[in-house]
């Protein structure tokens, strides 16, 4: 069962313009090492910057709690993104039966993520009491 959307969209330029205005202090609170190990190597990192950013406050808007920058942070399973989360964080999650999806997009201007919470339940099945199928998946002929 869906909990939660949460829904962000951040500009590329204000993310470059925090980074180059105190490059350290900004991407040591915001990222996680994970986040910045991803992105070395890329000839322009500000749209991964700003894709990122737009998952944590889209994460933010789904959960109940104060979180810091980097108790939720992005990294990729092939092409797929994933969030992972602070020991805290995984744990509150695993507690309440919740399961997180992401989804990201970017332009050279603009990022954007979709969260998801799931509560993950258990399949209810529902067997008769003289053992046979329910009606609506036996046989009938007509």
């Amino acid at each position: 069962m869906i909990v939660a959307v949460g829904i962000d969209l951040v500009e590329v330029e204000r993310i470059r313009r925090a980074t180059l205005r105190q490059p350290v202090k900004f991407l040591q609170r915001c990222f996680h090492p994970d986040e910045l190990a991803d992105l070395d190597g890329r000839n322009d990192i500000y749209p991964g910057l700003a894709v990122r950013f737009a998952a944590k406050e889209a994460f933010a808007k789904c959960w109940r709690s104060p979180l810091s920058w980097t108790d939720v942070w992005v990294v990729k399973d092939g092409n797929r993104p994933l969030y992972k989360t602070s020991e805290r964080l995984s744990a509150a999650l695993e507690n309440e039966g919740l399961v997180t999806h992401l989804s990201l997009s970017h332009t050279a201007e603009h990022g954007t993520a979709v969260a998801v919470l799931e509560r993950l339940e258990a399949p209810t099945f529902a067997t008769p009491d003289d053992g046979h199928a329910p009606e609506h998946l036996s046989k009938r002929r007509i």
